[in-house]
């Protein structure tokens, strides 16, 4: 008669391969499971913006700043309801408008700026601050304007 022997190290592999195929399973059948906060609501979105400023200085000691809107460009469906927040970073405030529209407000400094609407016809749309909107500076070196925009389709 014959006897099969079953070893200690026999028995932990078969443990550990059985616990690894489960945890296989289970991350893939699962889906996505919402760790923090509420459930969103699916018919609205909210996209997140910043103020940013970068400065340099010259080689012959001129000091240049340009500020933007980080990122500098989102992309919106037609017809749904969104936010778009803006955390005012850098800039003591930003007096905006948005071209297209009757949206108009101003992103201060370690505030949030929370604009709720819809578009609902495609195109681009820009965010502009009304403070640094032209190329010129004070000085004979130019800047960028701080604008973002909106596609929408």
């Amino acid at each position: 008669m014959r006897f099969f022997i079953v070893k200690k190290s026999w028995i932990v592999t078969v443990m550990l391969c059985f616990i690894v195929a489960l945890g296989g399973w289970y991350i893939v059948n699962v889906g996505i499971i919402p760790t923090t906060g509420k459930p969103t609501q699916e018919n609205k979105l909210t996209y997140h913006m910043i103020t940013s400023e970068f400065k340099t200085t010259l080689a012959d000691g001129t000091e240049i700043e340009a500020y933007r809107f980080d990122p500098g460009t989102i992309t919106v469906p037609k017809g749904k309801d969104i936010t778009i927040s803006i955390i005012g970073v850098n800039g003591s405030e930003h007096p905006y408008t948005i071209e297209g529209t009757d949206i108009s407000g101003v992103i201060k400094k370690g505030e949030e700026t929370i604009i709720n609407t819809r578009f609902d016809k495609p195109g681009v749309y820009q965010i502009i601050c009304t403070t640094h909107s032209d190329h010129a500076s004070h000085s004979h070196h130019k800047t960028p304007p701080m604008i973002a925009y909106i596609y929408v389709y």
